[in-house]
C-alpha cells in the first residue's frame, strides 16, 4: 500500500510543518520512507558511494562547545597537531589507496594559521591535481575563506548543528552565536565553495520543531553536502550524563533529507557506525552516498575524541579502506574512485 505522506515528499521535495511532525515523530512511515530514499539516490547517483579521506589535523580547539570532547575546557583531552609532512604523507598514502578527495578536519586551532592552511592546500593540489581538497576547520572571517579558496580548496564542511538560535545557545558558549555560523555558511557559498552543512540528531534539549527548523534552514541554504548523525556523549563534557541520539531517528532524518535534496551528497557517518555496528550500512540504505574512512596516523586517532567509543581508531588506513569496501558491497553498493562532485541534475553514478 502506498504511503501518501512519503509519496508527497518524494514528489514535491517538501511537506508542511504538520506533515513533517507526523513523519519525524513516528516510526510508522519508516519502511516506505527508507525505500523511497534508496530509490531516489539510485536515480541520481546509481549505486556509487564516494570516498572521502579524512585527516584529523589537530585536536586543539579554542572553543568550549558543551557537547564536544575537544572543547578547550577539557583538561583530560590528549592534544596533538600533525606536522605539514605528516599531513602530506597521509595524502600520498590515501592517493595510492584510491582516494580522490582529502578532508582536512580539526578544531579551531590558532596554530593552524591562514598561511599554513593555504600552503597545505597548495601543496596537496600540486601533488594531486586530480583530487578535491575539503576543509572542515570551523568558523573563520570571510577573508580567510577567500584565501583558502584562492589556494585551491574546493569544499568546506561546517555543520550548523541546530538552526534554532535558542537551542544553539544551549549547546555553545555565550561568545558563539548562530548568526555567525549562518554568516560563515553564506560567505562560503558566495565565494564559490561546494558547501556542507548539517546537524546533530538527538542533541540535548532538541525537539521535533528544532529538526523542522533545521530542514527549513537547509532548504534556504541549498548546500551541496549535508552531514548528520546521532548526537553522542563524551564523558568529559558538561553533557556527560545526556542520552545518545537514536539510530532510528537518525536514519529517518537521513531518508527525509534524501527526498528533500535528491542531488545532495549525504555521508553515512562514523557516528552511525559507533551507535550500531551496522549503522553505516543502514545509512547507505537510507539514502547516504558518501563514506569517510580515516587516513590520520593510527597513533593520533584515539586523541581526536569528539565523543566516546569512536570506531576505527586502531586500524591502519589500508585496513580501514578494505573494511569499508566490503561493508559497502555487502549493503548493495560500490565504492568508486572519483572526486565525487555534487550532481545538481539527475544522472546515474
Amino acid at each position: 500500500m502506498k504511503d501518501a505522506i512519503v509519496a508527497t515528499l518524494r514528489q514535491n521535495r517538501d511537506l508542511s510543518d504538520d506533515e513533517l511532525r507526523e513523519l519525524i515523530g513516528t516510526d510508522r512511515h519508516d519502511t516506505a520512507l527508507i525505500r523511497a530514499a534508496d530509490e531516489v539516490r539510485r536515480e541520481h547517483y546509481g549505486d556509487a558511494v564516494y570516498l572521502r579521506g579524512l585527516i584529523e589535523i589537530t585536536s586543539y580547539c579554542k572553543n568550549n562547545c558543551l557537547y564536544c570532547g575537544l572543547r578547550a575546557g577539557n583538561r583530560r583531552a590528549e592534544r596533538y597537531r600533525l606536522s605539514r609532512e605528516e599531513i602530506l604523507a597521509c595524502c600520498e598514502e590515501g592517493y595510492a589507496l584510491g582516494y580522490r578527495t582529502f578532508v582536512l578536519q580539526g578544531g579551531e586551532d590558532p596554530a593552524f594559521t591562514d598561511d599554513l592552511i593555504c600552503e597545505l592546500v597548495t601543496q596537496i593540489k600540486r601533488a594531486h591535481p586530480d583530487c578535491a581538497v575539503t576543509l572542515s576547520l570551523g568558523e573563520k572571517p570571510r577573508e580567510s575563506y577567500e584565501r583558502y579558496f584562492t589556494a585551491g580548496a574546493d569544499r568546506y564542511l561546517l555543520r550548523h548543528e541546530t538552526a534554532d538560535p535558542v537551542h544553539y545557545a544551549k549547546l555553545h558558549p555565550a561568545e558563539m552565536r548562530f548568526d555567525n555560523r549562518r554568516r560563515c555558511l553564506y560567505d562560503l557559498k558566495e565565494i564559490g565553495y561546494q558547501v556542507g552543512a548539517g546537524f546533530m540528531v538527538g542533541s540535548p534539549y532538541q525537539t521535533t520543531d528544532h529538526l523542522i527548523a533545521d530542514l527549513r534552514f537547509l532548504q534556504e541554504l541549498q548546500p551541496d553536502m549535508i552531514g548528520i548523525g546521532p548526537y553522542l556523549t563524551h564523558r568529559d563534557t558538561p553533557f556527560h550524563d545526556k542520552e545518545n541520539g537514536s539510530l532510528a531517528l537518525s536514519l529517518r532524518m537521513l531518508a527525509i533529507l534524501r527526498l528533500m535534496f535528491p542531488y545532495a551528497l549525504l555521508p553515512s557517518t562514523t557516528a552511525l557506525g559507533t551507535v550500531d555496528p551496522a549503522g553505516r550500512e543502514l545509512g547507505l540504505k537510507a539514502g547516504g552516498n558518501v563514506v569517510m574512512p580515516n587516513l590520520s596516523p593510527v597513533g593520533v586517532r584515539k586523541k581526536y575524541a569528539i565523543y566516546d567509543n569512536k570506531i576505527c581508531t586502531g586500524e591502519e588506513s589500508a585496513q580501514c579502506r578494505d573494511c569499508l569496501e566490503r561493508r559497502v558491497q555487502a549493503a548493495g553498493y560500490r565504492i568508486v574512485t572519483d572526486r565525487g562532485d555534487v550532481k545538481r541534475t539527475r544522472g546515474r553514478g
